[in-house]
């Protein structure tokens, strides 16, 4: 059955994992003419797009019936509107990718057509590390299950948050919430990889992360890799579409709404324009 969820994380970690082999292949050896623009600073390489289509590739193979949403353009349509979809972030930290920081990898994620987060790949090829779930059964690194820290005040937290490359343009450009959070918490850490910043919350790495003005690539496998760890994700205002919401909130259920209550600017919230 090519729905089989068990099945789809096999060809997901196959596919996340033939994505880092050539990203490790490009890494620190990437020629001028092998990095471009996409916009004022928001960068792509070879190693991006080589790595959505032996994703995609991978993917259409296995279930040609599904959408695959990718970043950088190999989408492709379901041939029903009851076909799962696939989300694809090739290369999540490209930026930390081109600088040789080894905070980086691919992002694949499979959800059903009404909404719900079937399977989440994060492979991180430098370190070595999958970070895997299928809907209730757990997160995983490698073999080991996950779950979120029991971390209920702000006080004793770790947290990350991210900058939107056009943060300069935009009116909640996520400055202001990080004014109102740095005195309160233990640390926030600027890791440069949505992706992973999720999957190390569901690993308890961190104790919670928020960010606004993501796609939905972006956090896909995040969403359900800290689900499936115990913890809580929403959009900044609560609600229960982090996917499409521009912004997401994750932590464990008693420190999630602290985070939360401290953000000031945002998708739903004040000088929310993009």
């Amino acid at each position: 059955m090519t729905d089989d969820p068990n099945r789809m994380l096999a060809v997901a970690r196959e596919a996340a994992e033939a994505a880092g082999a050539i990203q490790l292949e490009h890494f620190e050896t990437l020629a001028p003419d092998e990095i471009h623009h996409k916009g004022a600073i928001d960068l792509v390489t070879v190693a991006d797009t080589a790595s959505e289509r032996a994703i995609v590739d991978r993917l259409r193979a296995a279930f040609p019936d599904h959408a695959i949403v990718a970043e950088e353009g190999g989408e492709a349509a379901a041939s029903n509107t009851d076909a799962p979809r696939w989300y694809v972030d090739p290369l999540d930290g490209t930026t930390n990718y081109v600088h040789g920081f080894p905070l980086f990898g691919a992002s694949i994620a499979c959800w059903s057509a009404t909404g719900e987060p079937l399977v989440g790949v994060v492979h991180a090829p430098y370190l070595r590390e999958t970070f895997h779930a299928v809907r209730g059964g757990g997160a995983f690194l490698g073999d080991r299950r996950l779950s979120v820290t029991p971390v209920d005040r702000l006080d004793e937290a770790v947290l990350a948050t991210g900058f939107a490359y056009g943060r300069k343009t935009l009116a909640a450009n996520n400055v202001a919430n990080f004014d109102a959070m740095i005195l309160d918490v233990r640390g926030i850490r600027r890791g440069g990889s949505a992706a992973l910043d999720l999957a190390y919350v569901a690993a308890g790495r961190l104790d919670g992360m928020w960010e606004p003005w993501l796609n939905a690539w972006d956090v896909a496998a995040g969403i359900l890799l800290v689900r499936e760890a115990g913890g809580l994700v929403t959009d900044f205002t609560g609600g229960g579409d982090p996917l499409h919401g521009r912004a997401i909130v994750a932590a464990g259920p008693r420190l999630h709404p602290q985070i939360r209550a401290k953000l000031v600017e945002g998708p739903g919230l004040a000088g929310d324009t993009e």
